[in-house]
Order: C-alpha cells, then sequence, then structure tokens
C-alpha cells in the first residue's frame, strides 16, 4: 500500500489538477502575453481576493493567461464598464472565494486526502471537479435567466435609476445571548435551519434572497403584498417550528439601486431601521408599504407613534398583522382577546427593553 500524502504534496497535486500545470510564469509574463499593462493585471488579480505575488515569482500558469485574457476580451466588447470593473471583480472574488471554502469543507467531511495516495486523490478529483463545474454552471444559467426576467419584464426605471422594490429584514432575536450558550455545531445548525426555512418561506411568496449577515436576512420582493406576506410567515414559522428562532422583522417600500447583486437607497436603510425597533415576534413596515397593501383583507394594520431612530428623526412605523376573526367571538371572550394581546405586547416590550440594556456596546 502507497504511503500517505503529506499536506504539501495533496497540494500539488491539486494545483495541477485545477489549473493544469505547475506555475511557470511571473506576472509580468502573464500580462505580456495578454497585451495588457502589468498594474492592470495585479489590480484585477487582486481585486478577486488572491494574494499579492512579488514581481518576480514565478505562480502563474496558463490558466491564468486564458483566464486573463478571456477578462480583457469582456472588457474589449463592452461587457464590464471601466467604471465597474473593480467592483464586479471584487463581488466575483468574495462569492467564489466563500463557495470554495464551503465545498472543500463539505468535501473534507467525506473524504480524507490525507489517507490517500496520489492516484487515488487524482482519481478522486477527476470525478468530483466535473460535477462540482456542471451543478455551478446551470445555477448560474438559472439564475441569470431569473434576473433577466427581472430586468425585462420590471416597471420602468424612475429618473433617479431605482425601481420600486420591497426591502425586508428578519432578525434572530437575542442571536449574541445565544451564541454565547452554544457550542459550535448548535450555532451551525440553528443558523443552516434558519437560512434553509428562510428561503422556502421567502421564495414561495416570488421573493429573494439578497444576502445573509450574520444573524439576518435581507430579502426583496417585487410586490408589496408578497413581502408582508414573507414577513408574517416568517415570525410565525417558530410558532410551528421550535427549532426556528424567533424573529423580528421590518419591512419598506419604494426605489431600490440595484448594483452587482446587492441593494442600495434610503428604502434599505429604512426597513433595516424598522427591524431594529421591532419586538420579537413582530413585523413593522413603513408608511408607503402600509398605503400599499391597506384594504387587503390578507392583512390588518395599525399605526404607531413615530419614533427617532438613526438618519431619520420622525420615523413612522406601522404594526403589520393577519387579520383577527374577532367577529366570530362573544362580546365578552372579544374583550378578554384582546386584553390577552395586551397582556403579550407588554411582556414582549419588557423582553425587548432588557435584551437591548444586557447587550455588550455595540452590539445587538
Amino acid at each position: 500500500m502507497a504511503e500517505p500524502l503529506d499536506p504539501q504534496e495533496i497540494f500539488e497535486i491539486l494545483e495541477v489538477h485545477l489549473l493544469g500545470s505547475t506555475p511557470t510564469l511571473t506576472g509580468k509574463q502573464v500580462a505580456d502575453e495578454v497585451g495588457i499593462d502589468f498594474e492592470i493585471a495585479r489590480q484585477r488579480w487582486r481585486s478577486l481576493g488572491f494574494t499579492a505575488m512579488a514581481d518576480d515569482e514565478v505562480a502563474f500558469t496558463p490558466a491564468d493567461v486564458e483566464a486573463m485574457r478571456l477578462t480583457q476580451r469582456m472588457h474589449d466588447l463592452g461587457m464590464i464598464d471601466p467604471d465597474d470593473e473593480a467592483a464586479l471583480i471584487r463581488t466575483l472574488g468574495r462569492s467564489f472565494a466563500r463557495l470554495a471554502e464551503w465545498q472543500l469543507t463539505m468535501l473534507s467531511r467525506s473524504i480524507d486526502p490525507a489517507g490517500l495516495d496520489g492516484p487515488g486523490l487524482t482519481a478522486v478529483m477527476d470525478e468530483v471537479t466535473p460535477i462540482i463545474e456542471q451543478v455551478q454552471n446551470y445555477i448560474w444559467r438559472r439564475h441569470t435567466l431569473s434576473a433577466a426576467s427581472r430586468l425585462l419584464l420590471a416597471p420602468p426605471v424612475d429618473e433617479d435609476g431605482g425601481v420600486s422594490t420591497a426591502i425586508g429584514f428578519a432578525d434572530i432575536v437575542g442571536y449574541t445571548r445565544q451564541t454565547r450558550s452554544l457550542t459550535q455545531s448548535e450555532l451551525a445548525s440553528l443558523v443552516d435551519h434558519f437560512e434553509a426555512q428562510a428561503l422556502t418561506i421567502i421564495t414561495g411568496h416570488r421573493g429573494r434572497i439578497i444576502k445573509t449577515i450574520g444573524d439576518e436576512i435581507l430579502y426583496a420582493a417585487d410586490s408589496a403584498e408578497d413581502a408582508a406576506a414573507i414577513a408574517l410567515d416568517l415570525v410565525e414559522e417558530h410558532l410551528e417550528d421550535e427549532d426556528f428562532p424567533q424573529l423580528r422583522v421590518g419591512v419598506a417600500w419604494g426605489p431600490v439601486l440595484n448594483r452587482l447583486g446587492d441593494v442600495f437607497g434610503p428604502t434599505v436603510n429604512i426597513a433595516s431601521r424598522l427591524t431594529s425597533i421591532a419586538r420579537p415576534g413582530r413585523v413593522l413596515v413603513d408608511k408607503e408599504l402600509a398605503e400599499s397593501i391597506e384594504g387587503d383583507p390578507a392583512f390588518k394594520l395599525r399605526r404607531m407613534r413615530r419614533t427617532s431612530v438613526k438618519g431619520y428623526r420622525r420615523l413612522e412605523p406601522w404594526a403589520l398583522r393577519r387579520p383577527l376573526d374577532e367577529g366570530d367571538l362573544p362580546p365578552v371572550a372579544a374583550v378578554l382577546h384582546e386584553k390577552g394581546q395586551d397582556f403579550l405586547r407588554a411582556v414582549d416590550e419588557r423582553q425587548s427593553r432588557a435584551e437591548r440594556s444586557t447587550a455588550p456596546q455595540g452590539l445587538k
């Protein structure tokens, strides 16, 4: 039986498998072969998030030359705006860096490369790499089609270059406190379950996740009604599934600038501020979204007192709920029901104040 490989040997085999050969070129030679300035090539390399190399370091292969040549071809065809080039490359680099880390972590759970010899590791990679590449290619094509449908069928862009969209933030209640009491495995399970169920709920109402930010999910929907339905389903999931964390949600409606897969503008800021003041298990929406869904029998709205938050001195929040079938209750039961709701609201407010007062400065 062949001797198992040491880490350096594993890396060298992966390098040849993934890049086609061992490094034979410096960065200057790559730039010369493509016909671009060396500083441009170096900036693109760093924007992708790769480690800086010395000018005379032999660290590149013909695969790097081809990739740089294709990038330059996209630039020559006008597919990449010079003003957006660095931001686009950074976004690609961050996205694939996270994906690669996750894929290798997942692969290492089932395959121990240190227990394989050279031919064994090569055989595994020969089978696994094409599968991963094909799946990634399919997902990219599907998401490209989805993005194209939004761009082609979306309402006209307003004079500021934005499109009215619903933006929602869903934030885990007491996340900082939970991280102190959970093991790494338990915390990973909590986050994975949260993201998986949230994705099911959001896509089930034609919404889309823009990004996850630790204990928070940022989502968007092209319909105010869809965004409101998503928000209510998210906060109610905790009642159906005890493993799903309790959330607070804020949603706003208005012009949004979409850029490189992210969203920007006052609407995003307002949604974030609403989330920060929402009680556990509750949804707050802004005036614009409240007006958009007013009269819809699927929702019940209650205007709340104006409040001052960072950047907005008189923000007008509205509490969003499902309509209560109070008409089916006897008068006394209806009164008791409302009293019970008042009691629960008071308990929520007390818990929220306690959390804010005990949380370390700078943390939620």
